[in-house]
């Protein structure tokens, strides 16, 4: 895998920053927006020049320090700038400089020619206003141009050295900078040798705790020029290097994601999830008993039509489970109409919360904090309108409860064995009439054949009742096996309907809003890559 470029990582950050809109803390995603932004300008302009800015406290001789370094009063005797309340340049090989400055809202610049080897380069140190005044522009821009910079030098005294302040408002923001960050004790004329090593120490411990562990302490004296040499030396190499603006927007982009460093990219949900969603959705939907109305329905019909003739009829008298629900076989492909089922109860809304609920809790268990009650969000805006898709799913369903035609050979043998035993029961009738008011016909005698000793009338009654009645068993006996057959195919085919409005309603959101999460952590992975 190939190495991105700043201006990849920069655009990733800035992806990052779009992904994570509302989804993580206000604060955490406008620093990513901001840490892209000013990454891109920065690169924009001049690439050559080496930024550095002094920052301290009242007091602490920054100003001082900052002339001595550039080797003239410019930070007191400049005409426009009687105090340190506007930010100052002294800028070196200032060509190509201008636009730079504009961008960090440096409008008092003075040009230099000594204090610095040409082979340092171009550069411009900044003297800053005090970042504990009392007035709160000051502190203000001394906010601003710390995330502007390309290398922050920490100007303490020995009296403020350990203030909380200085070190919780200012330094500890920066701790991820410590490849660009310089520490200078100033004053150090006013200390002895060994308070000089002590204060120092004492200092140093300090950032270890800001978690500034590898900054270098450097001593110096502005009054007496102690040291000074040493800082400028510092400056310089660091400006020689031509890594500064780099590795300052690399810290910047570290620390703006450092609390995604870790991250990893989300698997798919367990694919039991969805289907228990499905199943709670299909309990809350009433879909048990609308599969038993489809088999109990199959069976009345089939009854109506195969059954014994003598008894079937009653089966008519019967409602028919589907129809007592308000449910039509055909489905309803335009989606616009509603079964007459009763509208969901409260039993069935708390079952469907809660496998919504389980669904989202088991998708987002790999997500952050913010992803996951985002995924819970998304899962739990379907829970209004669930009720009223779910009966829509339901009406969309084809409930198959129409018997065949083939059964109507049944219902001929039905007719068949009826038709038998009325002949056979016409047939003694007439012989009765014929015994009791004398009178025959020529083609019918008293004498009644007979089958191995049995009259064929009481054949004909007692075959047609008897088959009648065993067709009407046997159909019941099968109508029962195809009934439940039904139930179950009416089942499958409700619980695929939920599916698709589970799916649509609540599954697709939530794939969504993990998809997004993905393209988070990955657009932050690759802002990270060196």
């Amino acid at each position: 895998m190939s190495k991105p470029t700043l201006a990849e990582r920069l655009t990733a950050l800035d992806t990052a920053a779009e992904l994570a809109d509302g989804r993580i803390a206000r604060a955490d995603s406008e620093r990513i927006r901001a840490v892209a932004q000013s990454g891109s300008s920065r690169r924009e302009l001049s690439d050559e020049h080496t930024v550095v800015g002094f920052f301290g406290a009242t007091g602490s001789g920054k100003s001082s320090l900052f002339n001595a370094i550039v080797g003239a009063d410019v930070a007191t005797t400049h005409v426009r700038r009687p105090t340190t309340s506007t930010p100052l340049a002294a800028v070196w090989q200032p060509d190509g400089s201008a636009a730079l400055l504009d961008w960090l809202e440096v409008r008092d610049r003075s040009e230099r020619t000594g204090g610095f080897d040409k082979q340092v380069g171009p550069l411009i140190l900044l003297d800053l206003p005090d970042f504990d005044s009392v007035r709160s522009e000051h502190r203000d821009i001394a906010a601003r141009l710390a995330a502007q910079v390309d290398v922050l030098v920490w100007v303490v005294d020995p009296e403020k050295y350990a203030d909380a302040v200085i070190h919780r408002d200012f330094i500890t923001p920066h701790s991820g900078h410590s490849a660009v960050t310089l520490a200078v004790l100033n004053k150090t004329d006013l200390l002895s040798a060994s308070d000089q090593k002590a204060v120092a120490d004492s200092f140093r411990d300090l950032l270890e705790r800001d978690g500034l562990g590898k900054v270098k302490v450097l001593g110096a004296s502005a009054r007496t020029g102690d040291g000074v040499d040493a800082v400028r030396q510092q400056i310089a190499k660091v400006a020689k290097g031509r890594r500064a603006q780099l590795e300052r927007i690399e810290a910047d982009i570290d620390s703006a994601t450092s609390e995604w460093a870790d991250a990893r990219v989300p698997s798919q949900p367990p694919r039991d999830a969805e289907k228990a969603l499905t199943q709670a959705l299909g309990q809350a939907a009433g879909v048990p008993a609308i599969a038993a109305a489809v088999g109990s329905s199959y069976r009345k019909r089939l009854g109506q039509r195969t059954g014994w003739l003598l008894t079937s009829w009653m089966l008519r008298f019967r409602a028919d489970p589907l129809r007592r629900l308000g449910l039509r076989e055909e489905a309803d492909e335009s989606g616009v109409h509603r079964s007459s089922m009763p509208k969901m109860s409260a039993s069935g809304r708390a079952q469907a919360n809660k496998g919504v609920r389980d669904y989202a809790a088991r998708a987002s268990v790999d997500l952050s904090g913010g992803w996951a009650e985002s995924v819970r969000e998304r899962a739990e805006s379907a829970l209004p309108g669930l009720p009223e898709e779910l009966d829509r799913a339901v009406a969309r369903t084809r409930l198959q409860a129409r018997v065949s035609w083939g059964w109507s050979i049944v219902t001929v043998l039905q007719w068949v064995a009826l038709l038998a035993a009325l002949v056979g029961v016409g047939w003694y009738l007439l012989l009765w009439l014929m015994g009791s008011f004398g009178f025959g016909l020529p083609f019918l005698t008293p004498e009644v054949p007979t089958v191995e000793g049995w009259q064929v009338p009481t054949l004909l009654v007692a075959g047609g009742i008897l088959l009648g009645i065993l067709l009407g068993l046997l159909s019941a006996a099968f109508g029962g096996v195809a009934g439940a057959v039904r139930r179950t195919r009416a089942r499958r085919r409700l619980l695929r309907q939920v599916n698709a409005t589970a799916r649509e309603e609540i599954v697709e959101p939530v794939r969504e809003e993990r998809e997004r999460w993905r393209g988070f952590v990955e657009a932050v992975k690759l802002a990270r890559r060196r």
